[in-house]
């Protein structure tokens, strides 16, 4: 059996600021229309063909066409 606890509240813990564990800020998700320039930094130059609720894009390369799903991290308008 566990002991009985007692009245006093603790106060919320504290997050360290460089803590692994603490809450990241997330970077706005960029949105990417039909017909825009961009490049990548494996495959090049491309064109937005089409966006799929703001969760992937396909975009037309010069050799192919690739699915470039959300986080954009690697894929830049130009």
């Amino acid at each position: 059996m566990s002991a009985p606890r007692s009245g006093r509240r603790t106060a919320p813990r504290r997050v360290l600021p460089n803590s692994p564990f603490a809450a990241r800020a997330t970077a706005p998700v960029e949105v990417y229309e039909v017909d825009d320039r961009v490049t990548h930094d494996r495959y090049g130059l491309g064109t937005v063909l089409s966006v799929d609720e703001d969760r992937s894009v396909v975009v037309q390369f010069s050799t192919c066409k690739v699915r470039v799903t959300s986080p954009y991290t690697r894929l830049h308008r130009l």
